[in-house]
C-alpha cells in the first residue's frame, strides 16, 4: 500500500496490470497473430515485406503499448482508498470521477480474493458487501496478501462495534487526523473440512448426473426404437456441457474449509482461484439444507444461505460458491454448522427437530395434536414428528408423495419449513429477518382448504415457502410469525454482532449439543 499523507492509501502498483493482463495479451495475440500462424504452417516466419512494415508496425505497436500502460498508470495513480469515521471509501477515476462509500455497521460480509495471477504476485482483492447491494459494493484490487488480511480485520473489528486501537500516524483513518491502528486477524478454530474425494463423489450424484443418465436412456431407447443412429449425438455436448460443469465446481469447492472466530464464519475454497470469505453469522436471512435424492445413500447434505448484499447471486441454477455455507457434509456437519448460524435453537431438543426437519415424515396414520412448538392450532402433528404441523390428510391427492414431508414448526428463535420427499429440503429463517409474509391459495388449494405461506427476505438461492398448510393453520402461522418477528426485531437492538458472536469460538466442540 502507498499512502499519499492524507489519510488516503493507494493500492499495489502491480494491481491494473494484474487486473488487465486481458488487454495486453490480446495486444501481443494482434500483432503477431499472422507470424504464429505462418510458424504453424511451417513457413517462414517474417516474410519478405516484413523489412517494409517492421517500423510501422514497431511505432504502431509501441504507441498502443504506451497507451495501455499509461492507461493502467492512471488507474492506479487515481485509485485510493481510505478507512475511518465509520466508513470505507474509494475514489476511482481520472476522467470520469468516482466516489464509493459504505458504511462500516452495514457491512454484511467480507471476503479475500485471490486469482491464479495475483497468487503468484502475492496479491489479492478485497471485497466486502453491505446491506441492500445487489452485488459486492466495494472492490480493493489488488493489495499484498498480508495488507489485505489485516485491512480486512481492521473492517470487521470496526464493522462488529470493537473498540479502536491506539492511534498510529500513517494508518488508514479520517483525512488530517490519526486513526485506530491495524487490528490483527481474530483467532479461529477449525470447524470441518470437505474432502477432495466427497466433493467429487457429490458431483457425480449429483441432479445433473440424474439429468444425463435419464437423457441418455431416452436416446439410447429413441435409437432403438427408431433405428436412428443420430440420436447418440445429442449426448457429446450435453456430455461436455456435464464436464465442464463439473470442473468449474470441483475447482471452487475443492479443500472448501470452515472455521469460527469472533468475527464471524470464516470459509475458504478453491482450487485455481482461492478465496477466503467471512459470513457474520447474525448476517446470514434465510438458510436451506437440501438433499438430492442419491446423496441419501451416503447421508450427505447442503446448507445454502441468503446474505444481505449478494443479490441475486447463486439464485438460479447451481449455487454459487459466495452463498454456499457447505457444499456436502454429513449430519453431524451440518448440525454442527447451524449451531454456528443459530446460536440460540430456541428449543430443549434441537437435535429432534432438525432431524425431523430433514428425515421425518408425519405418520401415516397421524394424529391430531396441538402444534406447541408452532404456536398454531391443531394439525396432523405427533410428538415423534418433531412438533411439525404438516399438510392435513384431505389434501393428500394434491400432493400424494410429499403431503407428510410438508410441513412447518416454529422455535423460540427460528421459523422451520420442510418440504419434499425425493428432494428433501429444509428452511430455516430466524424470526428477526422475515421482513413481510403473504398467503397464496389457487382454485384447487380452496377447493381443499389449503393455502400456501411465502416469507420474504433478501434476495438469494433461498425462497421460504410453505407448502398446502391447511387453512387455519396458515392464517394462525401468518398472525403468530408475524408477532414473532416484530418481538425479536426489538430484542436486537444494535447493528454490531461482535458481543453475540464472541461465545462460538467453543461452538464445534458443542455444536451437537446445542445444533
Amino acid at each position: 500500500m502507498t499512502a499519499t499523507g492524507d489519510g488516503w492509501r493507494r493500492v499495489h502498483p502491480a494491481s491494473p496490470f494484474v487486473r488487465g493482463w486481458v488487454a495486453l495479451a490480446a495486444l501481443f495475440f494482434f500483432f503477431g497473430r499472422d507470424a504464429f500462424e505462418r510458424l504453424l504452417r511451417g513457413e517462414p516466419v517474417f516474410d519478405e515485406r516484413f523489412a517494409e512494415r517492421a517500423p510501422w508496425v514497431l511505432i504502431g505497436g509501441s504507441a498502443v503499448l504506451l497507451m495501455i500502460v499509461l492507461g493502467y498508470v492512471l488507474t492506479w495513480y487515481f485509485t485510493r482508498y481510505q478507512v475511518g469515521d465509520g466508513y470505507v471509501r474509494v475514489n476511482t477515476g481520472f476522467l470520469f470521477k468516482q466516489q464509493r462509500q459504505a458504511r462500516l455497521d452495514r457491512v454484511q460480509a467480507i471476503d479475500v480474493v485471490q486469482p491464479l495471477l495475483a497468487r503468484i504476485f502475492g496479491l489479492a482483492e478485497l471485497r466486502f458487501d453491505v446491506a441492500d447491494a445487489g452485488k459486492a459494493a466495494v472492490h480493493l484490487a489488488y493489495l499484498r496478501i498480508g495488507e489485505a488480511k489485516e485491512l480486512r480485520a481492521t473492517i470487521l473489528a470496526q464493522a462488529a462495534g470493537g473498540a479502536p486501537g491506539p492511534a498510529q500516524p500513517g494508518e488508514p483513518g479520517q483525512p488530517g487526523q490519526p486513526a485506530a491502528a491495524a487490528a490483527l486477524e481474530a483467532p479461529e478454530q477449525a470447524v470441518l473440512t470437505v474432502p477432495p474425494s466427497r466433493l467429487a463423489g457429490s458431483l457425480v450424484l449429483s441432479e445433473q448426473s440424474v439429468v444425463i443418465v435419464l437423457g441418455a436412456a431416452a436416446s439410447v431407447l429413441l435409437s432403438a426404437v427408431t433405428e436412428n443412429r443420430g440420436f447418440y449425438f445429442y449426448l457429446i455436448p450435453a456430455g461436455l456441457g456435464l464436464i465442464a460443469a463439473y470442473w468449474k465446481s470441483f475447482t471452487k469447492g475443492y479443500n472448501f474449509t470452515a472455521a469460527v472466530s469472533p468475527d464471524g464464519i470464516r470459509l475458504r475454497y478453491g482450487l485455481l482461484d482461492t478465496q477466503a470469505q467471512t459470513l457474520p453469522p447474525g448476517r446470514i436471512q434465510a438458510l436451506r439444507v437440501s438433499q438430492p435424492p442419491l446423496w441419501r445413500i451416503f447421508g450427505w447434505y447442503r446448507i445454502q444461505v441468503n446474505v444481505a448484499g449478494y443479490g441475486t447471486e447463486g439464485s438460479q441454477g447451481q449455487a454459487s460458491s459466495r452463498t454456499t455455507l457447505l457444499p456436502v457434509g454429513t449430519l453431524p456437519e451440518v448440525l454442527g454448522m447451524l449451531a454456528l448460524v443459530l446460536p440460540d435453537p430456541g428449543t430443549p431438543d434441537p437435535v429432534r427437530v432438525y432431524t425431523a426437519g430433514l428425515n421425518g415424515f408425519a405418520p401415516a396414520a397421524g394424529s391430531a395434536g396441538r402444534a406447541g412448538a408452532s404456536g398454531g392450532p391443531a394439525g396432523s402433528t405427533t410428538p415423534d414428528d418433531g412438533g411439525f404441523v404438516t399438510t392435513p390428510r384431505r389434501a393428500r391427492l394434491l400432493a400424494p408423495l410429499t403431503w407428510r414431508r410438508n410441513g412447518f414448526t416454529a422455535t423460540d428463535t427460528a421459523l422451520l419449513i420442510r418440504s419434499g420427499r425425493w428432494w428433501r429440503h429444509l428452511v430455516l429463517v430466524p424470526h428477526q429477518r422475515t421482513q413481510s409474509m403473504s398467503l397464496q391459495q389457487g382454485p384447487l388449494a380452496r377447493r381443499f382448504a389449503v393455502v400456501d405461506l411465502v416469507l420474504h427476505t433478501t434476495a438469494g438461492p433461498v425462497a421460504p415457502r410453505l407448502i398446502q398448510a391447511g387453512l387455519d393453520e396458515g392464517r394462525a402461522l401468518l398472525d403468530a410469525q408475524a408477532a414473532r418477528a416484530r418481538t425479536a426485531r426489538q430484542r436486537q437492538r444494535s447493528e454490531h454482532w461482535l458481543a453475540r458472536a464472541q461465545h462460538l469460538e467453543h461452538a464445534p466442540t458443542e455444536g451437537p449439543q446445542h445444533a
